[in-house]
């Protein structure tokens, strides 16, 4: 049975998920929480909760400290002052922390997400111990206390040396219990993430930074659904190459835009290591919408269509808007693929506009 303190615990918490809930689109423009995975904590600042705790009634004692005084009376009267006390009350912030497992649980809820069903078979296999049986022999650490109690309990009643009035309990070798395990297979859904990001010139560091947030809430939301989950990543320009999670989230380079350059990265990148009917892939490209050519925009059409898309649970591609970038890929997207479900398009000019953009990628469940 649950105790009182635990329950009240649990309403606490379900208090605090609801004070979240209300400013999610604040949560998720937080800079400060890239990097951050699974189940480490996190402190977040919630306004308007106070930690339950005791109040005292007033006392007898009078003065401040053990002298005489009136309130607002300095504590040091050799000191000097800094003027009048305040008259309005003060916005009470409690840090409270929570998993990045649970922002992403709550991001599901609030965005009315549904839980992803991985496509294909789900050939890969991981082993887990489970503890689902009892044997009469094993590691004391192991000894299940109460079916040993149990049985030297009925052994002490059934041979009539249990007294009510001294009821002490002798265990023998004979009553002990311990936990058994086996070995279970089971399927294990995988999935990897490739996200692309245009690092050209036109793409500054307001339009990097509202990419590296989305992707970080894409990449916790999709570990937040699959038990194994593999990121990976890739930058370009004219160029495209893949680099490691801290370069993502921290390079800043220059030069010209074929986007083309990336989704051939990818292609290589999912043919060398990813069997398509064997993993659940998901794609995401970010881009300001400018690249260098409209021959390089067709080419990027016939890639989607002939190689990428086919093999892909979804692709979304998240356009930033940027004073220097044309913005018109997006378009080209809509015009020759704009009736394939796996190509999901967004549009984000401001932070505000991440939420949203998620929701958009991840509404149909795929």
């Amino acid at each position: 049975m649950m105790s009182g303190i635990t329950k009240d615990h649990q309403r606490f918490r379900q208090i605090v998920k609801g004070k979240i809930r209300d400013d999610l689109r604040k949560f998720l423009t937080r800079g400060e929480l890239l990097g951050r995975e699974g189940n480490k904590a996190i402190s977040i600042p919630v306004r308007g909760i106070e930690i339950p705790h005791f109040r005292y009634g007033d006392n007898d004692d009078a003065g401040v400290g053990t002298g005489d005084g009136k309130p607002g009376d300095q504590a040091d009267r050799n000191g000097e002052g800094i003027g009048p006390g305040g008259t309005e009350e003060g916005r009470h912030v409690l840090e409270v922390e929570i998993s990045l497992n649970e922002l992403a649980e709550i991001l599901g809820a609030e965005l009315k997400l549904p839980r992803i069903e991985p496509k294909g078979k789900r050939r890969l296999t991981s082993e887990k111990d489970r503890y689902s049986g009892i044997r009469q022999t094993g590691p004391e650490s192991l000894r299940h206390f109460r079916r040993t109690y149990r049985r030297a309990l009925r052994r002490h009643i059934i041979s009539g040396t249990y007294d009510p009035d001294n009821p002490t309990i002798i265990f023998e070798r004979s009553d002990r219990t311990y936990r058994s395990w086996k070995t279970t297979t089971s399927p294990q859904s995988n999935a990897v993430i490739i996200y692309m990001m245009d690092v050209s010139g036109s793409m500054g560091d307001e339009q990097k930074e509202l990419v590296r947030l989305e992707a970080f809430w894409i990449d916790a939301w999709l570990r937040r659904n699959y038990e194994g989950i593999e990121s990976r990543y890739i930058v370009h320009d004219v160029r495209a190459g893949e680099v490691d999670r801290e370069t993502f989230y921290r390079i800043r380079e220059d030069g010209g835009t074929r986007i083309s350059s990336a989704f051939r990265a990818a292609r290589d990148l999912i043919g060398s290591r990813y069997v398509p009917h064997e993993w659940n892939i998901y794609l995401f490209h970010f881009s300001d919408g400018d690249n260098s050519s409209e021959s390089d925009s067709r080419e990027c059409c016939t890639l989607l269509r002939d190689e990428l898309l086919p093999m892909c649970n979804l692709l979304g591609y998240c356009q930033v808007a940027s004073a220097y970038g044309s913005g018109n890929f997006i378009n080209v997207l809509h015009e020759h693929l704009g009736d394939d479900e796996r190509l999901v398009t967004s549009r984000v000019n401001t932070k505000d506009d991440i939420y949203d953009s998620i929701k958009a990628f991840f509404s149909a469940g795929r």
